[in-house]
């Protein structure tokens, strides 16, 4: 890295314990790739308190900063990241419940969610119990899945806003929530908070129904293998795994990765893969859907360090 990372780290430790901040963290520790080179710095923030004074830090010294929470939809490049690595994960991830709503921090995880949820006998989470992103991220996709997603279950989301370093709270309707995006994520705000509002129900039909998600994800999906979930956005009236079929792919391999043959929609870690092997197959893959059907995929995963065809 050719930044001083000894100088921001003396700045940082001021305020965030030295066990939650590392000098160049190896970021495939921290994506479900499991690939990706280090970080300048990593940072496990536990308050917004905290974000805000990381953010100043690396505004003051012209340090660039990145947000994660799980890392289930990111590729880091072999090369790493020459800046801040924020995470809100863990460390600020607390889940309260008040009648029929979950106040949940943006580190909470999905599964974990709507875990409490079922336990609490609230009904409408049931679509995000194998989703394995956290929160924040999946507020700013809009995740979903098996005909759910978060924007029908949302009521408030506070966020800080870093171009000011204001916080907002945001009534859903003001979110511009649609597929895969909303304003949370063209607006590059920060979920710190959310409210989500649920329905009283039965708490065995919940598990049931969660229970039956996650066989349909073990017998559909390639859980077995490192991945970030669905490759690419689901075209408008087509699936992706079924256009990467037809143009002959399913199976294709660049070093360790591949297209999945359980599900032509997983681009796997299939063992020993790099994220150059990654960021290849899935340009590929773009390449050749779109001279077999003129439809161009959109990745769903972030790339760190990459250009991007989209």
């Amino acid at each position: 890295m050719n930044r001083d990372t000894a100088s921001l780290f003396d700045k940082i430790k001021l305020y965030i314990p030295e066990d939650r901040l590392f000098r160049d963290e190896p970021m495939h520790r921290h994506t479900t790739f499991r690939v990706g080179g280090r970080a300048s710095l990593y940072v496990r923030v536990a308050s917004s308190d905290e974000l805000i004074q990381v953010i100043n830090t690396a505004k003051s010294t012209s340090t660039d900063f990145f947000l994660i929470g799980n890392g289930s939809n990111l590729l880091v490049s072999d090369e790493g990241f020459d800046g801040i690595i924020i995470e809100l994960g863990e460390s600020m991830s607390e889940i309260n419940v008040c009648g029929n709503k979950l106040i949940c921090e943006a580190g909470a995880l999905l599964g974990r969610i709507s875990s409490v949820a079922a336990k609490n006998a609230l009904e409408g989470l049931e679509f995000a119990s194998g989703i394995p992103g956290t929160l924040g991220g999946g507020l700013a996709m809009n995740a979903g899945a098996y005909g759910g997603e978060l924007a029908t279950v949302v009521e408030t989301v506070c966020v800080l806003d870093p171009t000011d370093m204001s916080i907002k709270t945001y009534e859903a309707s003001k979110l511009n929530f649609g597929y895969r995006q909303s304003r949370i994520k063209s607006e590059g705000l920060i979920v710190i908070l959310a409210t989500l509002n649920l329905k009283a129900g039965d708490e065995e039909t919940i598990r049931e129904r969660m229970a039956e998600y996650s066989k349909r994800r073990r017998d559909k999906q390639p859980l077995e293998y490192a991945s970030a979930g669905s490759t690419f956005k689901r075209p408008e009236g087509q699936y992706a795994g079924a256009l990467i079929e037809a143009a002959g792919i399913k199976g294709l391999t660049v070093g360790g990765a591949e297209v999945s043959r359980k599900h032509a929609g997983f681009v796997i870690n299939k063992g020993g893969a790099t994220a150059k092997d990654i960021y290849e197959l899935i340009g590929i893959v773009q390449k050749r859907v779109l001279n077999n059907s003129g439809i161009l995929l959109e990745p769903e995963v972030i790339m760190l360090g990459f250009d991007r065809i989209d």
